[in-house]
């Protein structure tokens, strides 16, 4: 990201947090849908990461980290977002999320990962993004998460066990 546009952004110039806006809304909406499986609950996270990015700017120091401080506010976002829901249960006796869809062969390896996260439990997969591909530790998981660093261990274990038999039994 350009370091005057983020200058404007801080000087709440309208035109410059649209460009910044188009330029990270498809990436953070992509970060999002890794937590979230409802557009509407999607949007109003985007809504609030982009509000706070607008809002808290002036705090960055290093402008060159903004996307990746962009898309750490997103994730604290969604797993609010979760919390709120009550929805991030990390029980191991939890079932299989159902899903209206099916995981199909006709879209990209990568694709189809992402797609069969929405077939685990809320917990299982805030867990598995954060370690598996945000790359959190389990330690600040778990206070990210408010559980212990065993249960991120044991989520995370669980939730590679599920997805390695939903690759197996859909041949990806």
């Amino acid at each position: 990201m350009e370091k005057e546009l983020l200058i404007e952004c801080q000087r709440s110039d309208r035109n410059a947090q649209r460009k910044v806006y188009e330029k990270m809304a498809g990436k953070l909406y992509t970060v999002c849908k890794r937590y979230l499986k409802n557009d509407e609950d999607i949007q109003e996270v985007l809504a609030d990461t982009f509000y706070k990015i607008f809002t808290k700017l002036n705090q960055l120091q290093n402008h060159d980290i903004f996307e990746a401080w962009a898309k750490k506010i997103a994730v604290n976002e969604c797993l609010q977002k979760l919390r709120s829901m009550k929805a991030l249960n990390v029980s191991l006796e939890e079932d299989f999320v159902e899903s209206t869809g099916s995981p199909t062969d006709s879209i990209s390896f990568e694709k189809d990962i992402l797609k069969l996260l929405n077939f685990l439990p809320e917990g299982c997969r805030a867990i598995f993004n954060l370690f598996a591909i945000e790359g959190y530790p389990h330690k600040e998981i778990a206070t990210m998460l408010s559980i212990s660093e065993g249960t991120s261990k044991s989520q995370l274990n669980f939730a590679r066990k599920k997805l390695q038999e939903l690759l197996v039994n859909h041949n990806i």
